[in-house]
């Protein structure tokens, strides 16, 4: 299995992610706002997508979309064709496009909506947090997007606060914080352990 970032050779399969995406919405029955072929052959133009292909066979595929000025990234559309379903593809995928992200977009946000116990794992292992939607971008482009998904009434009603995805949201300036602890938090102890294990020494003598 070859999983890369699609580029404009790719676009031959721009069809048959759409119609993978669409059959995907109709059999989960809520999320996942239809896309044309010619917007998914922009994410590939630009670089903003990932693509598997066994072969030449499309397997998988999901994009990027940024929003606020590349304030925020959103990884998009993920799919994996039933006959490549149940082997790890979707949780491979998704690392390469958040891998990708993070490297295209450094500061950027991370955020995702989904109705999907699957995809929120993923989302999990990642480092993604649940957030309320106050917490993502609050430009009309995006809300937008979801007009074709069967529960945009939801989204109406509320003014665009809660719907029944669920928001998750990756920080990285608090990945990286984290991160910084969790080394002062060795550091410390590595530290603690080098100090005990000299007392030792010296009373032994």
């Amino acid at each position: 299995m070859n999983i890369i970032i699609a580029d404009k050779s790719h676009a031959i399969h721009a069809l048959t992610i759409c119609e993978a995406i669409e059959a995907a919405a109709q059999v989960r029955g809520t999320g996942i706002a239809k896309r044309s072929k010619e917007y998914i052959i922009s994410k590939m133009e630009n670089g903003n997508a990932v693509i598997a292909l066994e072969g030449t066979t499309f397997a998988g595929f999901c994009y990027i979309e940024t929003w606020s000025h590349d304030k925020f990234v959103a990884n998009s559309g993920l799919i994996v064709v039933p006959e490549f379903r149940n082997q790890g593809l979707a949780k491979k995928i998704k690392q390469v496009v958040f891998e990708h992200s993070r490297t295209k977009y450094p500061t950027a946000k991370i955020f995702s909506i989904t109705t999907g116990l699957a995809v929120m794992k993923l989302n999990s292992s990642l480092g993604y947090k649940p957030v309320t939607f106050s917490e993502l971008t609050n430009e009309p482009s995006f809300w937008k997007g979801c007009q074709t998904c069967k529960n945009y009434d939801v989204l109406q009603r509320t003014s665009e606060t809660m719907c029944l995805c669920t928001g998750m949201l990756f920080d990285p300036k608090v990945d990286l914080s984290t991160n910084s602890e969790k080394v002062k938090e060795k550091t410390f102890l590595r530290l603690k352990s080098i100090k005990q294990s000299l007392f030792l020494k010296k009373t032994k003598k």
